[in-house]
């Protein structure tokens, strides 16, 4: 994690971090003021709070209350030598609580990160640079010897050098990385996770047997996403690049709506439109990127080539971020190398859901298969060890598909969790279904996955398929387990060079008579690409276009974003604009239109709900804002201090519609409960001088909206990139 700090007056410091910002500094008898802890007392209460992190982890997993348990810790130091330090962490238990698992507490007091990093013994790297904010790898992790090269199935260059390529590409981009995390709980599964040091929404999770095949899918995750522009899939990027001489790559394509609101000529291909316009209810203006929102510009088109007769096929943006999300995307040391990514994760995706969908009971792979591969099997006795049954099946319907699937059950919850892996090689495939299992999590993150069920209606639900594709954790039918296999076991093989495993998945789907198109996007200077498989490759349904678009986010966008700035006209416009839509209470606004907020603003916690209730106080309708605020004091999950304001909002709304009491008589105590500085704007919010009491002012401009800018910062690099690449002066 990349923390900056800033200097401020006398002796303090500000530290800034993810969307925290954390002020230090020096007791009066060393010159400071005292109006903050010191650097060193933040230390030591990181330890102290840890230590505590893992107990209320451990009891909240278990239904063990913590209001009885207290925990305390003490640092004594040696007199002649004050780094000599010990922490002495002292833990009162209830009397109720068993003695396994005071052991368990104990145990997981142990394994406090801060303590193990101490014990450890951090290294510290000290140096001068010219320009922080250069893009420079901040992964300095010692992978292997430099002279030691390590080959592995389906890579066309040694891990090593497709690290050093990889993250030298990232550091000419200007794109600091940093490893925020790993993982590795069982023998041959690591993982770890990735991001963008300055636009932590930049991120990706690598996956793999050792250290290096988990940082290069990391990496390669990262490019692929860079390259196909998935970081910024629903995001505005502003009014500049909205109206730059390109917005996503410089072969894109505009094309202008219609009087009659009808798709443009030119757009898709038959194909296509038969699929995600079949009943030719699809309008252009469904079509208009969110990104830009240009409504004057029109709909923006990449091109893909459609790999039946070459033939180029121009898709629209907002299609491919509305219904294909990630898949199909990847990049590889070669072209061929990335296609056979992509392809395997379209079949993964595809195969997971039509097994999850037809309730197919699939065959055990046998115990003597799965002793072919010592390392694999390791990962797998490790689970079962620590109490975690695992099933190993072989999921490719009998040898059509390359996919294979290891599902683990939780004993103690009564959870299933499916992991499906795919890849022409049997053991690649494998390898990848057990890493995939385990990508980010710890064994307390197992406790998490849900249950299987009987009830065929919630495994086919459309949203069921949508948590599969997202993290695995949808649920899965009961039948999956039953020893009565619907398929013969296949000890299948679709391997050969990159270039036979492309051919022979294409040839799959040319089998099955799916169309494919492809874009590659190598003006990064990687071989990446994208590949679309019309009714085959979609996470979301094709009438999401009409029913669930993301650019519903041009009818609010402007108006939330100067909602500070509007008449009671343009404020009882975007309120009835809100109720006409339907949109859930619960729908955050910062996804509603596409702009990041600092999560711990009133901003970053808004939802339509929480919206309309502001509009109802804005616009002095009482008895509408009372109904509104009932409704968000049950159900909303905001902070404590904006739940105590609405309380008392609350309070001061059913004291005004009451022609018998006067809210001046309630102030004195209103103000006793809730503290003056609240009542003053709750008393504004009721009476319209206050309006929209938490949301700091901001505009299409975005100001002050700094996490946002920080990503939109991140894509002018990009941007900056592609243009010098073609040529073009912004």
């Amino acid at each position: 994690m990349e923390i900056k700090v800033n200097f401020l007056d006398n002796l303090r410091l500000e530290a800034k971090f993810d969307d925290f910002t954390v002020v230090a500094d020096q007791p009066i008898r060393y010159k400071g003021d005292g109006s903050a802890p010191s650097p060193f007392d933040y230390f030591l209460a990181s330890s102290a709070l840890c230590a505590a992190y893992f107990v209320k982890v451990y009891c909240k997993a278990r239904d063990i209350p913590t209001e009885d348990i207290r925990l305390s810790q003490n640092n004594i130091v040696d007199p002649e030598n004050r780094y000599n330090q010990i922490f002495q962490i002292q833990v009162e238990l209830p009397e109720y609580i068993s003695d396994k698992d005071r052991e368990g507490i104990l145990r997981s007091i142990d394994r406090c990160t801060v303590k193990k990093v101490v014990q450890t013994g951090p290294e510290f790297k000290i140096e001068t640079v010219e320009d922080l904010d250069a893009g420079a790898s901040l992964m300095a992790m010692e992978m292997a010897d430099a002279d030691h090269k390590t080959t592995i199935l389906g890579k066309d260059l040694p891990l090593e050098d497709t690290i050093a390529n990889m993250s030298g590409l990232l550091a000419e981009l200007g794109i600091k990385i940093e490893v925020a995390s790993w993982r590795n709980i069982v023998p041959g599964v690591w993982s770890l996770h990735l991001r963008d040091a300055a636009s932590h929404m930049c991120f990706t999770n690598g996956k793999g047997a050792t250290k290096e095949s988990a940082l290069c899918s990391a990496l390669g995750e990262f490019i692929e996403r860079a390259s196909c522009n998935f970081f910024y899939n629903d995001q505005f990027f502003g009014e500049e690049l909205a109206n730059a001489e390109f917005v996503h790559y410089p072969t894109e394509k505009w094309f202008p709506l219609t009087e009659d609101d009808s798709l443009p000529e030119g757009l898709l291909d038959d194909y296509c439109l038969d699929i995600f316009d079949p009943e030719q209810e699809l309008q252009g203006s469904h079509l208009i990127d969110t990104n830009s929102g240009n409504i004057e510009r029109g709909i923006c088109a990449i091109p893909y080539v459609r790999q039946s007769d070459q033939e180029t096929v121009y898709f629209p943006s907002n299609l491919i971020e509305n219904l294909f999300l990630s898949n199909g995307m990847s990049a590889g040391n070669t072209l061929p190398e990335a296609m056979v990514q992509c392809l395997s994760e379209i079949f993964e995706r595809a195969v997971k859901k039509q097994i999850i969908e037809q309730e197919i009971v699939l065959p055990d792979v046998p115990m003597s298969v799965l002793e072919q591969y010592p390392s694999i099997l390791a990962g797998i006795q490790s689970l079962e060890e620590n109490g975690f049954p695992v099933v190993v099946k072989d999921a490719s319907l009998g040898g059509q598909f390359p996919v294979m699937n290891v599902t683990l059950m939780n004993p103690r919850t009564g959870g299933v969790f499916a992991s499906f892996g795919a890849h022409p090689s049997f053991e690649v495939a494998l390898e990848r279904s057990l890493t995939e299992l385990l990508q980010g999590r710890s064994f307390e993150g197992l406790n998490d996955v849900p249950l299987p069920t009987f009830n065929s209606f919630a495994v086919q639900e459309p949203n069921n398929f949508v948590e599969h594709f997202i993290d695995s954790t949808g649920v899965i039918s009961w039948k999956f387990f039953s020893a009565k296999a619907d398929y013969e076991f296949c000890e299948w093989d679709f391997s050969g060079s990159n270039e036979e495993e492309r051919d022979g998945l294409m040839g799959i789907l040319e089998d099955m008579g799916k169309e494919v198109y492809v874009a590659v996007f190598d003006d990064l200077g990687a071989n990446a690409c994208r590949i679309l498989v019309p009714d085959y490759s979609e996470v979301y349904p094709a009438d999401d276009l009409i029913w669930d678009n993301t650019n519903k986010a041009l009818l609010f966008r402007e108006d939330i974003l100067n909602i500070h700035k509007l008449d009671d006209e343009a404020l009882e416009a975007l309120l009835e604009r809100l109720e006409e839509s339907e949109l859930d209470n619960y729908n955050d606004i910062r996804t509603l239109i596409g702009v990041e907020f600092d999560e711990n603003t009133p901003w970053g916690q808004l939802d339509v709900g929480e919206l309309k209730l502001l509009l109802f106080l804005a616009l002095q309708m009482h008895e509408e804002a009372k109904d509104q605020v009932e409704v968000f004091l049950s159900y909303n999950n905001n902070t404590v201090e904006r739940g105590l304001f609405y309380q008392a909002v609350s309070a001061a709304l059913e004291i005004t519609l009451d022609d018998e009491l006067e809210l001046e008589d309630f102030l004195p105590n209103l103000s006793r409960m809730f503290g003056k500085e609240v009542m003053e704007n709750v008393v504004g919010s009721v009476n319209g001088t206050v309006k929209f009491y938490g949301l700091t002012p901001t505009s299409m401009k975005l100001e002050g909206l700094d996490r946002h800018l920080k990503l939109i910062d991140s894509y002018k690099k990009l941007h900056a990139h592609r243009a010098k690449q073609a040529g073009i002066e912004l």
